[in-house]
């Protein structure tokens, strides 16, 4: 099991990033107890040297992850064919539940990295660096995630035996079940798809809004309904999104979507949703730090491009996730 490529891509991955990122904390330590971009010491020259080095390795290591995210779900659900009774990532994740805890850190580090990422390139562009105590503080955060992901990933793949029998989707994600997934399941679907629909428009409209009259409040707004768009979606994914694209009223899996016999749009529709969740959630982010003249100057700039890419992402997702409920020959009148 361990031999397999995706596993060995994900551990080793993992370990790297990791590596990358401790590094980085060390001269972050540094930087929190001496810098000083008034001074023009022999420390302070050294330590500003390091920060270009080392901002650009934890840059490299954060990508690392992002990419591992979706090359998690694409293993788990290769390593299917291993298993009895597993037919999707489900089985295989079922396999060995540590696999499950994996996920929600996974979704922590693809919605922080992202921010770390623009956080560290607005600090860069400022020239005076008026945000690189609180990157650095961000980093000694983000590592031990790094770290609990590489834990949680050895524990799961190195536990996973393909003698053991498993249980599927059909069994976890179905109305009649018990469980956070089978009450997703059992979601009314035509409620549910108001919701989303709902959801998705007003987030697209705070989104236009803030691009064209920024303020606190619109940011602010902004990032509230990201992160709800993101619980709604996924919740509707479950619900009825899944029964459009299976064209089955009872097959409620959000991973077989990751499966060649359904074109594999899982992946560009999970990324283009976590894609818009993040640029939905960038101007809240550089708002914290709008008290400084030149950081308020680089985020002004980069603003606007980040709302135009959430509104075309979230377009291209809404767009891709209607195209079976529209045009589709599936539906749910008779249910």
């Amino acid at each position: 099991m361990i031999l397999h490529p995706g596993v060995l891509a994900l551990l080793g991955g993992s370990a790297a990033a990791l590596a990358l990122l401790v590094a980085a904390c060390v001269v972050g330590l540094q930087v929190l107890r001496r810098w000083d971009f008034s001074s023009s010491s022999a420390t302070q020259l050294a330590l500003e040297r390091r920060t270009f080095l080392v901002s650009s390795l934890a840059t490299v290591a954060l990508a690392i992850e992002i990419a591992s995210s979706l090359l998690f779900l694409y293993t788990v659900d290769d390593l299917h064919r291993l298993f009895v009774g597993a037919m999707c990532a489900t089985g295989s994740l079922n396999a060995n539940p540590v696999g499950w805890w994996v996920l929600p850190v996974k979704v922590l580090i693809l919605l922080a990295a992202p921010l770390w990422i623009a956080l560290n390139g607005l600090d860069v562009r400022a020239g005076d660096f008026p945000v690189i105590r609180a990157k650095y503080g961000a980093l000694l955060v983000l590592a031990p995630l790094v770290a609990a992901d590489l834990v949680l990933q050895a524990r799961y793949f190195l536990g996973l035996d393909p003698a053991v029998i498993t249980s599927c989707c059909g069994s976890l994600f179905s109305a009649a079940g018990s469980g956070v997934s089978s009450e997703l399941a059992g979601l009314p679907v035509f409620p549910t798809m108001t919701a989303f629909y709902a959801c998705a428009a007003a987030f697209m409209a705070a989104m236009a809004a803030c691009r064209l009259r920024p303020a606190a409040v619109a940011r602010i707004a902004t990032a509230a309904l990201a992160l709800t768009f993101l619980a709604v979606t996924l919740a509707s994914m479950v619900s009825f999104l899944s029964l459009y694209i299976y064209e089955l009223p009872t097959h409620h899996c959000p991973f077989d979507v990751l499966q060649l016999q359904y074109r594999a749009i899982g992946y560009p529709l999970y990324a283009s949703l976590f894609a818009a969740v993040v640029f939905g959630l960038l101007p809240a982010l550089s708002l914290v730090f709008r008290g400084r003249p030149s950081f308020a100057a680089a985020a002004d700039r980069a603003e606007r491009h980040w709302l135009e890419a959430g509104l075309a992402a979230t377009i291209v997702f809404v767009g891709l996730a209607s195209v079976p409920v529209v045009f589709g020959s599936f539906t749910m009148r008779g249910y």
